[in-house]
């Protein structure tokens, strides 16, 4: 069966923010010549141990990478390329923390979002996330791989509490910090649904009600970009931000 072509338009910006003194944010769309999609959010951790450096190399050899490969043939091909190319990323930035002083504790969060015809590869590692806009409401479609979502799914904590969790921002799995490492990988069916995926510096910020309000409207992609990081500024800024958004056109 001929793979549909996709037609689309996307956006994507980082943000210091307004307390950081860095940004250690990385993002990225790339479409290819066969229409598919790629989407990319890492948010580094470390700081001064480089954590900006963990980011941009993730998202640089994913690009490079992306560009690379002339086609993908199925979901599965897509899967194992992904996941190959995350083992590589990791051992490279596990061995340079364990190796260089100025590396030590330096890591990243990655969300990814593949989109190959009528369906979508989502990987996650970390906390950043992807939502999706489905029948008009926007749905997450990761899971935050943090203490206090572990503290949620056991029972021992409510979502309502959890934002307000002096442990909220512990990450419970991020690439660089282990030799090995597991990422959640999930397909699900793609056909027009607007796509965003943001770091944590978007969603602690700004509620998901108002994310969702400004995905909806009519305005244009950089300027619904431009909307959401101002709200996240305007509401303290307390982290770097990053976003990145996909809206799907016509298919032929």
């Amino acid at each position: 069966m001929k793979k549909e072509r996709i037609k689309g338009r996307f956006a994507f910006k980082i943000d210091q923010g307004k307390v950081r003194v860095s940004n250690e944010d990385s993002a990225k769309v790339l479409v290819n010549s066969n229409d598919d999609v790629l989407m990319l959010v890492a948010d580094g951790m470390g700081g001064a141990k480089k954590g900006d450096y963990a980011s941009q190399y993730i998202v640089e050899k994913f690009t490079n990478a992306f560009k690379e490969k002339t086609k993908f043939s199925s979901i599965l091909s897509i899967k194992y390329w992904l996941l190959s190319n995350l083992k590589k990323i990791n051992k490279y930035l596990y061995n340079l923390s364990i190796s260089n002083k100025e590396y030590k504790g330096m890591g990243s969060t990655l969300t990814m979002c593949f989109i190959h015809g009528d369906k979508a590869v989502i990987l996650n590692v970390g906390d950043s996330r992807c939502y999706m806009i489905e029948n008009k409401k926007m749905v997450q479609k990761t899971e935050d791989q943090t203490y206090v979502q572990y503290l949620i799914k056991s029972g021992t904590l409510s979502p309502e509490d959890a934002k307000t969790h002096p442990d909220r921002h512990a990450l419970m799995n991020a690439i660089g910090i282990y030799p090995s490492l597991s990422a959640d990988v999930s397909v699900v069916k793609h056909y027009d649904e607007t796509i965003m995926i943001c770091s944590d510096g978007l969603y602690n910020n700004v509620s998901e009600p108002n994310i969702e309000n400004v995905l909806m409207t009519d305005d244009d992609l950089n300027t619904k970009v431009d909307t959401l990081i101002n709200i996240a500024n305007f509401n303290g800024g307390s982290d770097n931000i990053s976003v990145a958004i996909w809206e799907c056109g016509s298919r032929d």
